[in-house]
């Protein structure tokens, strides 16, 4: 009989596979997502300061990382996958210190630092993480007094792993399409599998909580949210398919970002 892997487990081996691909992919630019949706929003609520220490949670293959020690910080950057972080590895690793480390175990966090760290962020990888209890507990003894903890999601209201994209069009003396997104799961917490490239490897398991989850859980451990914003592409982006993200989207957030502070 196979023993059955952990949901934890089953991701790390995902991202093992997927860790290649995923590198060519992102490389040293990012994509669309990245460089038009989240990184504008980050850089205004992280606020940056030359000099100051910053936590890079399931950091991948260091792009957010390399960008946030270019403007002056000083980077610390984990993730579970020791394939993305031998990757991170080849690229500029200048003020930038890299460990193996699990974000599902308390103890391995705790090791980090003792309020070391000005901020801390996630970029795109909360809802990759099985179980998010034990960073969220580990985070106030990591941060500095009054530090705080920025993360970004695929939006879990309307880009999840149950929304489906939809045209529909009509005659009106002249053609009409209309784009929507069609939800039909959103309150209890799920997993299901997803694909972050069409051709990587293997699947991944992603881990769909509703927003009040996060904010909730952040509010147990002493955090306070301070700032927020929903980002969707502009009417003009371009799209890479028919009904990809793009500007035919553009009255629907595709990602937020939020900020936490220590009360």
């Amino acid at each position: 009989m196979t023993e059955q892997k952990s949901p934890n487990d089953e991701t790390r081996e995902a991202w093992e596979a997927n860790a290649e691909i995923w590198d060519a992919k992102m490389a040293d630019t990012g994509n669309d997502f990245a460089n038009l949706l989240v990184w504008p929003a980050l850089q205004r609520l992280i606020q940056v300061q030359p000099g100051q220490k910053i936590l890079d949670v399931a950091c991948g293959n260091g792009l957010f990382s390399r960008r946030l020690a270019a403007i002056g910080a000083e980077v610390t950057a984990f993730d579970f996958s020791s394939e993305l972080i031998k990757l991170a590895k080849k690229w500029d690793t200048r003020n930038i210190t890299y460990y193996v480390v699990d974000a599902t175990d308390e103890p391995a966090l705790v090791g980090l630092g003792d309020h070391t760290f000005d901020s801390a962020l996630s970029n795109m990888a909360l809802f990759d993480i099985a179980e998010i209890t034990p960073l969220f507990r580990t985070l106030p003894h990591l941060l500095k007094p009054g530090g705080c903890f920025v993360f970004s999601l695929t939006h879990p209201a309307f880009n999840n792993s149950s929304s489906v994209h939809i045209a529909e069009e009509w005659d009106e003396g002249g053609i009409i399409t209309r784009y929507s997104v069609k939800i039909s799961r959103y309150m209890t917490p799920y997993q299901a599998q997803g694909v972050a490239l069409i051709n990587q490897p293997k699947p991944q398991l992603y881990f769909d909580r509703p927003l009040q989850y996060y904010f909730d859980l952040a509010f147990e451990n002493g955090f306070v949210l301070d700032g927020f914003e929903e980002r969707a592409f502009a009417a003009d982006s371009p799209n890479n398919r028919p009904l990809s993200w793009g500007g035919q989207f553009s009255e629907i957030p595709a990602v937020l970002v939020a900020r936490m502070r220590l009360a």
